[in-house]
């Protein structure tokens, strides 16, 4: 019989994931066997004669499950990158046991009168910053999930969060079903006026794929962004974009209505159930922000900055528009990207076809990991023996500059069936120290970049660009993460200071000094000229307006589903009441996006997607400090960077960290100055 590789030591470099000898039928016995674990580690800490003390219940109950966080970490990351059917099915039957597991420790009562125990002597424990983090959010793990209710409140606990964990992985699905089973057939070459060679290439590309004649589109994003930007007919245009903003919302097999109906109103239950107000006020009160009032009112504030300038701006593009052949009154959804992409074409004498040449993936790649070797001081070396869990996933050993080991990165960079849309990063293991040992984190970032071609590398547009270097910063807060404890290592925070590193990466992609490092020619080498850098940062503002209220939208939408009360609104009415604030585009029957929002309703981000906005308040500031003194050789910077936010994690306030690396709190000027919407 073959050996469970989840049960025996890793024989792999730096003990990696052994992604070519995992089968699925793996997944569940070892998940078991890790929660029979992970029981027993709880109760040897329970019935502990000694009295309760940090390191024998605090940091006990930290380093338990060691198995469980093993394979489940393995599991969701290829759930989300490489799924099956089968995977699926496997995630479906996972999901409830590991949330029963979470309930059964959270509720357990013995446990947290030893937790609390320790907690009521923390003045007098003496501990350093991180293991009183530690302790605090121990106690607020129990106390803010159900540790003080009565047993008929511990058991409607346990069953709304089981089928909370469902429904979010069944709203996911639907959204992956949606976008996978989508395709335009296109068989008349008339109606690919205005696509660029690359998007034409894709398409057939993907009808020989596919089996069809012509070229075929999806919802994929390389496929879809390209088509709203460049596509000459509007109806396909429109058809596109009734397709993509329809999806969830058909009420067939992948309908996602109802199941957000489910969600809102069980977490609106299980907040009053803890004793909060909202969702969103439980939420919340472990924010950076610290409240749903001050939520409500920055992103209120924002709007009065954002839709003034959007007004301007969606003014321009229709006059361009009506210039330009446009006959309605007023211009569309679908019509945006298209017109929007040919006045900054005009304006700027730029597009995405004239700097996708001198952005071939490889040599953005080593961009970056040239700008994090400036910074930061760390170098990346390609290996061929980490096992990947796709053939197109590229591995790397990470060392600092005394040559000491200091992560695996992975890289997996374009789209295919079983991945889901987006970008986004992960661990595959955290970092800790564990018996006097740094035990190194293994980090991944998974986009859906275009493709290369029969005739062209991956060459990517300047909005993946950005993308790259967004989710490498959110890398960066992984592998350089040097905690004590894998709960606070890393990207282990709030979540609206988690998006920091992440937006002070993408900065540098408009900084001249950084865009010569990597930004050349995929046929001549030819670094980029300044006349095209200048033309990217003139550009950096285009539509601002336009596009900081599409922001506000979606944080405004989430905070309506999840700061008060369930309505019984239906998703129409409650999308149409914030698009009276922040949308100034015709309402369109029968699509919403809402059932694709995954963000907010399998991703994590309820109650935070405001943190997108809040987070650009802080990388702008914090862009701002680099750029005052030397730019990448801003050593000052840099380290403190390093020190204070990325090594950190959450082990402290991350104001603290904050005013430690910049001095002071962060002020909203520099985003309303970077943006335009303030002089």
């Amino acid at each position: 019989m073959t050996q469970n590789p989840f049960l025996t030591p890793y024989s792999t470099p730096h003990q990696a994931a052994p992604f070519d000898k995992i089968r699925n039928e793996d997944y569940l016995p070892a998940l078991k066997e890790g929660l029979t674990q992970g029981r027993k580690d709880v109760d040897d800490i329970v019935n502990n004669p000694a009295q309760p003390t940090f390191e024998n219940t605090i940091v006990a109950l930290e380093r338990s499950g060691d198995l469980l966080g093993k394979v489940s970490s393995v599991l969701f990351n290829l759930n989300s990158a490489e799924t099956t059917p089968e995977l699926q099915k496997i995630v479906k039957e996972a999901s409830p046991l590991l949330s029963e597991y979470g309930n059964d420790i959270t509720l357990n009562e013995k446990l947290f009168a030893r937790i609390k125990s320790v907690y009521d002597q923390r003045a007098s424990l003496k501990l350093d910053p991180e293991s009183a983090m530690l302790l605090e959010k121990a106690y607020k793990r129990f106390s803010r999930n159900g540790a003080n209710l009565d047993a008929k409140g511990k058991e409607r606990l346990r069953t709304i969060d089981k089928e909370l964990s469902q429904l979010s992985i069944q709203f996911g699905e639907n959204v992956l079903n949606e976008t996978n089973e989508y395709s335009m057939v296109v068989t008349d070459e008339k109606d690919l006026a205005g696509l660029p060679d690359f998007t034409r290439e894709a398409a057939k590309a993907i009808a020989k794929q596919k089996g069809k004649e012509g070229w075929v589109f999806t919802l994929q994003a390389p496929s879809y962004g390209p088509f709203m930007q460049y596509a000459e007919n509007r109806e396909l245009r429109k058809k596109m974009f009734l397709a993509y903003n329809g999806r969830g919302f058909h009420g067939d097999k992948n309908d996602n209505t109802s199941i957000i109906n489910k969600i809102v109103n069980l977490r609106y239950e299980r907040a009053n159930l803890l004793g909060y107000k909202t969702h969103a006020d439980f939420v919340l009160e472990e924010s950076m922000a610290g409240s749903k009032n001050k939520v409500q009112s920055f992103l209120n504030e924002l709007v009065t900055y954002a839709r003034p300038a959007a007004e301007r701006q969606l003014a321009e593009l229709t006059t361009y528009a009506k210039a330009h052949g446009f006959t309605d009154d007023k211009l569309q959804s679908w019509d945006n990207s298209y017109y929007a992409e040919k006045l900054k074409k005009e304006k700027y004498d730029l597009d995405d076809e004239m700097l996708k040449p001198y952005f071939k993936l490889e040599n953005v790649l080593n961009g970056v990991f040239t700008v994090a070797n400036k910074l930061y001081g760390i170098t990346f070396k390609e290996r061929t023996d980490i096992p990947v869990y796709n053939p197109e996933v590229k591995t790397f050993d990470v060392y600092d500059k005394e040559g000491k080991f200091v992560a695996v990165f992975y890289g997996d960079y374009f789209p295919r069936a079983g991945k889901r849309s987006g970008a986004w990063m992960n661990d595959i293991q955290g970092q800790k120290i564990e018996n006097g040992e740094n035990i190194r984190p293994h980090i991944i970032n998974v986009c859906n970049f275009t493709r290369p071609t029969d005739t062209k590398p991956s060459l990517l547009t300047f909005y993946e660009v950005t993308t790259l270097f967004h989710e490498f910063g959110h890398g960066l807060h992984g592998m350089l993460a040097n905690g004590k404890y894998e709960s606070l290592s890393g990207t282990n925070v709030p979540r609206d200071f988690v998006e920091l590193p992440s937006q002070v990466m993408e900065n540098w992609c408009y900084d001249p000094e950084a865009l010569k490092l990597f930004a050349k020619h995929y046929q001549t080498g030819e670094v980029i000229p300044n006349e095209l850098i200048e033309k990217i940062r003139a550009s950096q503002n285009f539509l601002a307006g336009l596009a900081n209220l599409r922001q506000l939208r979606l944080g405004l939408v989430d905070m309506y589903y999840h700061g008060q009360k369930p309505t019984g609104e239906t998703i129409t009415q409650v999308e149409n009441k914030v698009d009276s604030v922040a949308n100034l585009f015709p309402r369109v029957e029968g699509v919403a996006f809402s059932p694709a929002f995954s963000h907010i309703f399998s991703g994590g981000y309820s109650a935070g997607y405001y943190s997108y906005k809040w987070s650009e308040v802080l990388d702008a500031d914090a862009f701002e400090f680099f750029k005052e003194n030397g730019g990448l050789e801003n050593k000052a910077a840099a380290d403190g960077f390093r020190k204070n936010v990325l090594e950190k994690g959450g082990s402290e306030k991350p104001m603290e960290l904050y005013k430690k690396f910049r001095g002071r709190e962060p002020s909203p000027k520099a985003m309303l100055r970077r943006s335009g919407l303030i002089l």
